[in-house]
């Protein structure tokens, strides 16, 4: 399994501003070994982000973002205290799901 997620929230007045740095080697499939062998396509395909059970983020991803991704993005609502899950789904059917509390 990959390792964990480092997440931060953070609330700003009625809006929460979330960064999430994932740990993934995202490899595209085009880049070959130093024996000349093509490295398999192996790349986060999902991205889902929920705060009190609602759906605040969806994203479908493909090989062409970098290794060990970062995303930012902000939401309505949230306060200090509410949890924020994030979970990501890879080609090959790997998941992981962590979590942060809004500060």
């Amino acid at each position: 399994m990959a390792d964990p997620m480092r997440i931060r929230a953070t609330s700003k007045g009625d809006s929460t501003e979330v960064r999430v740095l994932m740990a993934h080697e995202m490899e595209t499939g085009s880049r070959k070994d130093s024996s000349g062998k093509v490295v398999p396509a192996h790349f986060i395909s999902n991205v889902t982000v929920t705060h009190a059970g609602k759906v605040v983020l969806s994203a479908e991803w493909g090989p062409a973002i970098a290794k060990n991704p970062y995303l930012q993005f902000s939401f309505a609502g949230g306060k200090k205290g509410d949890e924020v899950m994030v979970t990501w789904v890879d080609n090959k059917g790997e998941t992981r799901t962590d979590k942060t509390t809004i500060n």
